[in-house]
């Protein structure tokens, strides 16, 4: 199973530690994510399933390509990474 982690902006607002979760693509594996924490969806994906505009991921190092459908492949091994953008002066 992938390894995903969040970073420590999110936990502030939603629970949401590392964990390891099933999927062979990014989608798949949010989902197995959100199965379990429902809440943390609002965060991540926008109302129309996309990516937030200031929400990135990572899968081992590269960001995803396909921030809509989120189809970018993950491997049993890989690591996931959901960043939030921050903003500020």
């Amino acid at each position: 199973m992938a390894q995903i982690s969040f970073t420590a902006n999110l936990n502030r607002f939603v629970s949401c530690p590392t964990l390891e979760a099933p999927g062979e693509s990014v989608r798949a594996v949010l989902e197995a994510v959100f199965a379990g924490n429902p809440r943390l969806r609002g965060y991540i994906l926008d109302d129309q399933g996309q990516l937030r505009q200031h929400v990135a991921v990572f899968v081992d190092g590269e960001p995803v390509r396909d921030r809509a459908r989120l189809s970018d492949p993950v491997g049993s091994a890989s690591d996931i990474h959901v960043m939030q953008a921050l903003s500020g002066g």
